[in-house]
Order: structure tokens, then C-alpha cells, then sequence
């Protein structure tokens, strides 16, 4: 090939590398421009602007009284940006070894050295993100390490980049917790339970946006879109009366040995719950609240406390009278295949329908229903539906436990449903349930939704206020409901829970023990037969302001039977509530009645007094033959019932709420002196009631 040749096969080549490099070139253009556009233009977005979310401060949650009992609490990580703009290397050089000694110093982990060959290697690397020690800090601490060597110079000259940690905290430590609630561990994720999850999108407020543009090689704030803070919740909870609900029940949960228990007090006006425990045993002897909503999620076959329905229904329909006779006989009564027993030894014999229900005989109660509805047992299942027993509650706190109220055709039902139905087995019901069913009969009829949030409140201000939810206006009639009332009353006056019977106010309610069902081993099972023993009632029986349920599950130590074990916890809890109540209950009592425009209405007093007004006034009243001087009165719907007021004359009397005549009277028979503050009716005495009385001594009556 000759040299002219070998120079056009050269430049050929050349043109034809060139020319497919120009090809190419030209393909990569085309394509960036149409196939990567896209791409593209987002990823010079993130190089000339970046977006961080500012996020929103989750709302409190308080009591009553505005105490808050669930809070955020910050606190801090320290990031440090080893190349930001203006960290020069004659800054980072001159000032190092300060801020390692300040490190070490607060810190006390290691040396000075260690934190500079730290600093020194993580700038080498070129972090931007480095994080200087893994502790969170306190905010308080945050401002002295932000004076540090360094990181006095802010973010953009000393790199110094504090990040935000919202803690939850419960200030009252495991008071209510469980009904508080608890969030997840993922922050986005929000509220777990409780509280917190049923009212998460308020608290949770909404984030921010703040939007940085990079120019001439700094970052400059474009936009911002300022985060909403969530709202406060303001619950029903009474911080102070949840403390004594849960020492109260704690106490005999250790006493007994118990595997978990219940208590709720709830307002029967307005269905506010105020105290709500759940208190589990995590080891012998150490029992928890933050484990499980036994009050709202476990529903079991409650035992005699639903004996209150089965009464009701028998009233209703008129099918019995309280003075109607019915045999227990030994104790045991044959149902076809099943026997059912009294708890008593050797039976009742024949009493009468009053002392069935107070001496809660199981055999008194399921004669009454079963040979009464044994031929038409859907007439008394309908009458259950009718008081809303078969209904969940749908309160806001989410996991809510099924009643379970069987009807005749059900593959379950049997021969023995009805019997058994009516003292409280092949039924189930949550202790909230429960609760809430006497709750309607202490609020005359009238049945509530249990509420747990008052209102929603931002800066102080109130933003919404969640009124009482009416389920039901009228379980019964109130001729039945007056009947039932003084059946309450009765149990404590005269049937099985005299035990927690006091002189100074009125309980009404019902005991229950329960053998507890064990799945397809039935009722004894492994370990032997276990128990749910209850009380459920309310206080002060003549005008009820707090219901209150004690359930405690699967006690020990051969002591089961409910005015024993959950019994003493409702009278603890009850006299506590009282104490720290008193001046409110009898305000309301002295108010309530005119202001529903229910008439007639009367303070107590001598029966002599009484008489004369009543007869002066034409007002239907109780004027029995009754041996003693003082009464006290009761509103029923229409009359007022005059109610035997014994007061032991060796101890002195509570006089509050009545006037000067009638107290002084009262105090001067027992041998006191009195002396006078005031005008009105008595609102304190210098002496207590029930303190012993001793002679001669003085005692101060405080009127307004």
C-alpha cells in the first residue's frame, strides 16, 4: 500500500470515530430530552432546593381539673455537619480540642482525645451527618451544649444540628394508663391504644414544610408552611379518685392473690367515667396496669349481678310481686339433666321474691323466670333486648368486648339456657356493661353511653364539649324501677353485702360470684374451679351521683364470695369518694330535684315537722307510723318516701344541710354545747360525725 493510500485509510478512520461519536452524542441528547426528562429535572431539583418537615407537636391529653396525665416531653440528639459552609478548617483547627474537652466533660464517657480523633477522622470522611454521642439530652441540657466551642456558631458556621425527640409521658406514673393509652414505636403510626388511638387524629396535629434553596453555594429558606399543633383532650378522669380506685383495689387483689382486676366509678347523671383500673398480676404479688382494658374488653357470664335484668323483666311483664312466695327448698333444685344450688348450706326454704333477689338465691331467682317464660322464653329474652343488654355500648376506646345474650332457636340454646340464663351464666357481659345497665337504674331509667372526653381545648380555649349520649330514655316503667331501687338498697341493708353497710350514707347494689367457664373443659378444668367475684352498685343509694363495678377475677386463698372480695373495695372506694365529695353531693341533692322540676321535694327533719308542712302544702308524702324522731327523705317519682334516720347517741351526728333548729337540737341531746356561725343551713361543723361524744365539749357550727 502506498503512503497516500495508508493516509486516506488513516483520516477515513479518524472521520469515521468522529462521526459515531458525534452520532452518539447526539443520541444522548435526544434522549435526556425526551426519554430522561423527567428524571432528570427532579434530581436538579434536590440539588437546588430541599424540603424538611417540621413536625407538629402532639396534643396533651388532661383530667378533669386540667392536670395533664399524657404529655410530649423533647428531647435532643447531637448532629454535627463537619462540612457546613462556614465550618473553615481555621475554625475547626483553633477550636477542636475546646469543644472535645466540653464533650468529654458533660458527656463523661471518654476522654478529650477520643473525641477529637473522632471529630477529626468523621470531617476527613466527609460527614454531614455525624452523630456526636447516641444520649438524648434534656432541653435544659440542650442550651448548655449549644454554648460549647463550635457549636455557639449555629448550624451553618459550626455545623451544629440538635434533632428533636417527642417523649411520651404519664407525670402520674401508671395511673390510668392503660385507659391513657400508649403509642407506637413508629411516630407516624400515632396512637396504639386507649386514648391516645381513639382520639389520635386530634392530638396528632398536622406537620410542616420548610423549603431550602441552594444559591451561590448556601442553603436559603424559600418557603415555610408552619405546622398545626394538635389539640388537648380534657377527659372525665379524676386523677385523685383513680389513686384511690387503684390503692383500693390493689390491696385486696395482693390480699387475695388475684389473677386481675377491675374497678370503675363512673357520674350517673352524665355516664363521665372518672376513675377506671385495670390492675394485672405480672409476677406474685406485683400486679400492672398497662397490660390490658379488662373494664371495656372482657366480657364473661357475670353471675348474679345479672340478676338485676332477670327481676326487672319479672316486674315489667307482672308476672310476680315482691311479696310473692317462692320455695328454695334444701338448696338444690334439678333443671332435667343439671342441678342448680344456693350458695347457703341447707337452703332458704320458701321466701318470699324480695328475699330471693336480696339473699341472691339462684333457685329463687330461676324458678321466678323458668316456670313464669319456660313456655314463651323469646317474650323474656326480648324483654333483655328491649333494656339494650344485647347491644354494645360503642364507647371511643376501641376493643370493646360483645355481650353475648342467647336466643331461643340458637344452636346453643338448651333445655337449661333459661334457668341459667337468668342468674347470669350462658350470657356474657364487659364489667363497663354491667355498669353501665345499674347505672340506668340509679339514673332513674335512664341508660347513658360511658364517656371518657368532656372536650377538646387548644391554647386554653374550648374548641368542642361532647354532651351526655341518651342510649336508652326508659329500661323500665318507674313503678318497676322504684321496686328495683329498694331491692338494691335492700342487699346491702339486709342480704348478702351487710358487710359494707355504713350509718353516715346509703349503698345500693348487688354481689356476684361466678364460677368462670374454662372453653371445652368446662368450669373446673386443670387447675380447679375459678371465680369472678363483683359488686356493682351505687351511692348515695336516696340520690345516687357515682356508680361504681369492683370485679376481681380468679381470687385465691378460699375466699371468692363477692361482698368479701369486691365488696370491700366498693365500700373503700365509695367512703373515700364520699369524704372527698361531700360538699358537692349535697349540693346536688339540694338543687337537682327543683331544677328538673320534679316536685314534691323535702329536706329531712323531725317526723313532727315534716308532717305539718306536708299537710300544710297538700304534698303527697309517706307519713307511716314510725318509731323515731328523725327521718330522712327520698324523691321518688310521685311522692316523697320518709326514711327511718337512726343516730346512735354516742357519737356525734352529721348536721350539715339542715338549719340551725333542727342541728342544734340534734347536738344538744347528746350533751354538747353549740356555738353559732352564720345564717343559712349547716355547711360544717368543727367536730366530725362519727367522732365519739364527750361530755360538755363545744362544737361549732358553721351556717351559710
Amino acid at each position: 500500500m502506498s503512503i497516500k493510500q495508508k493516509i486516506l485509510f488513516r483520516l477515513s478512520a479518524i472521520y469515521f470515530v468522529f462521526g459515531a461519536l458525534v452520532l452518539w452524542i447526539l443520541f444522548e441528547v435526544f434522549s435526556l430530552k425526551v426519554f430522561e426528562a423527567s428524571h432528570w429535572e427532579e434530581k436538579a431539583k434536590t440539588l437546588e432546593s430541599s424540603s424538611i418537615v417540621i413536625e407538629a407537636n402532639r396534643g396533651n391529653i388532661l383530667d378533669q381539673n386540667g392536670r395533664k396525665i399524657s404529655l410530649s416531653v423533647p428531647s435532643y440528639r447531637i448532629y454535627m455537619d463537619l462540612h457546613a459552609h462556614g465550618l473553615t478548617s481555621e475554625l475547626f483547627t483553633s477550636k477542636i480540642d475546646s469543644l472535645a474537652l466540653s464533650l468529654s466533660r458533660f458527656f463523661g464517657d471518654k476522654s478529650a482525645s477520643a473525641y477529637k480523633r473522632d471529630l477529626v477522622e468523621a470531617r476527613r470522611n466527609g460527614s454531614r451527618y455525624y452523630l456526636v454521642h447516641p444520649r438524648k439530652i434534656s432541653y435544659l441540657e440542650l442550651q448548655k451544649v449549644k454554648e460549647f466551642p463550635i457549636f455557639r456558631q449555629g448550624k451553618n458556621t459550626g455545623g451544629f444540628i440538635p434533632r428533636q425527640y417527642d417523649e411520651r409521658r404519664h407525670p402520674f406514673g401508671s395511673l390510668a394508663s392503660r385507659t391513657i393509652g400508649k403509642l407506637y414505636g413508629e411516630k407516624n403510626k400515632g396512637g396504639m391504644v386507649g386514648l391516645e388511638r381513639a382520639y389520635d387524629n386530634v392530638l396528632r396535629g398536622t406537620n410542616g414544610l420548610s423549603t431550602w434553596k441552594r444559591i451561590a453555594g448556601s442553603w436559603i429558606p424559600e418557603e415555610d408552611i408552619p405546622p398545626m399543633d394538635g389539640k388537648d383532650i380534657i377527659t372525665t378522669l379524676d386523677i385523685g379518685l383513680q389513686d384511690v380506685a387503684e390503692q383500693s383495689l390493689r390491696e385486696q387483689l395482693e390480699m387475695h392473690d388475684a389473677d386481675h382486676g377491675v374497678a370503675i366509678l363512673m357520674e350517673v347523671e352524665t355516664g363521665a367515667v372518672k376513675a377506671m383500673v385495670n390492675l394485672y398480676r405480672s409476677r406474685p404479688g406485683i400486679y400492672i396496669e398497662d397490660h390490658f382494658n379488662y373494664a371495656i374488653g372482657e366480657a364473661v357470664e357475670p353471675g348474679s349481678t345479672f340478676k338485676l335484668a332477670s327481676m326487672i323483666a319479672a316486674l315489667e311483664d307482672g308476672v310476680v310481686r315482691l311479696t310473692d312466695s317462692v320455695d328454695t327448698g334444701n338448696g338444690a333444685y334439678a333443671y332435667y339433666d343439671r342441678i342448680m344450688r344456693d350458695s347457703h348450706h341447707g337452703g332458704f326454704g320458701k321466701i318470699t321474691v324480695r328475699e330471693s333477689f336480696e339473699k341472691s338465691s339462684n333457685i329463687g331467682i330461676s324458678r321466678i323466670i323458668f316456670e313464669n317464660y319456660r313456655n314463651n322464653p323469646q317474650r323474656f329474652v326480648d324483654r333483655l333486648y328491649a333494656m339494650g343488654l344485647n347491644e354494645p355500648l360503642g364507647v371511643e376506646i376501641k376493643g370493646e368486648g360483645s355481650p353475648v345474650i342467647k336466643y331461643p332457636g340458637d344452636k346453643s340454646w338448651s333445655g337449661v339456657t333459661l334457668p341459667w340464663m337468668s342468674i347470669g351464666y350462658e350470657v356474657k357481659q364487659t364489667p363497663l356493661q354491667t355498669l353501665a345497665f345499674y347505672n340506668a337504674v340509679a339514673n332513674n331509667g335512664k341508660l347513658v353511653r360511658p364517656k371518657f372526653v368532656k372536650a377538646i381545648s387548644q391554647h386554653g380555649e374550648v374548641l368542642r364539649e361532647f354532651d351526655t349520649e341518651v342510649l336508652n330514655p326508659a329500661i323500665c316503667s318507674v313503678a318497676t324501677l322504684e321496686k328495683v331501687q329498694d331491692l338494691l338498697e335492700g342487699v346491702v341493708e339486709r342480704g348478702t353485702a351487710t358487710n359494707i353497710r355504713n350509718e353516715t350514707y346509703k349503698i345500693a347494689g348487688k354481689t356476684g360470684t361466678a364460677q368462670l367457664a374454662k372453653g371445652a373443659s368446662g368450669y373446673k378444668g386443670e387447675g380447679g374451679v375459678e371465680y369472678l367475684a363483683s359488686f356493682v352498685g351505687y351511692f348515695p343509694a336516696d340520690r345516687p351521683m357515682y356508680s361504681c363495678i369492683v370485679a376481681v377475677n380468679s381470687p385465691s386463698n378460699n375466699v371468692y364470695y363477692g361482698n368479701v372480695v369486691a365488696g370491700r373495695v366498693f365500700r373503700e372506694i365509695a367512703d373515700r369518694v364520699y369524704a372527698l365529695s361531700y360538699n358537692k353531693l349535697e349540693d346536688n341533692y339540694y338543687t337537682k330535684k327543683v331544677e328538673e322540676g320534679v316536685y314534691p321535694w323535702s329536706k329531712g327533719g323531725t317526723v313532727q315537722d315534716l308532717s305539718v308542712i306536708f299537710e300544710e302544702m297538700r304534698f303527697p308524702g309517706i307519713n307511716q307510723e314510725l318509731n323515731t324522731e328523725w327521718v330522712s327523705t327520698r324523691a321518688k317519682e310521685h311522692t316523697v318516701e320518709w326514711v327511718p334516720k337512726n343516730i346512735p347517741l354516742s357519737v356525734v351526728p352529721l348536721v350539715k344541710g339542715m338549719g340551725a333548729k333542727d342541728a342544734v337540737a340534734l347536738l344538744e341531746n347528746r350533751g354538747l354545747k353549740v356555738a353559732i356561725s352564720g345564717y343559712g343551713k349547716v355547711v360544717n361543723q368543727s367536730i366530725p360525725d362519727g367522732h365519739p361524744v364527750e361530755g360538755g365539749e363545744t362544737i361549732t357550727i358553721y351556717l351559710e
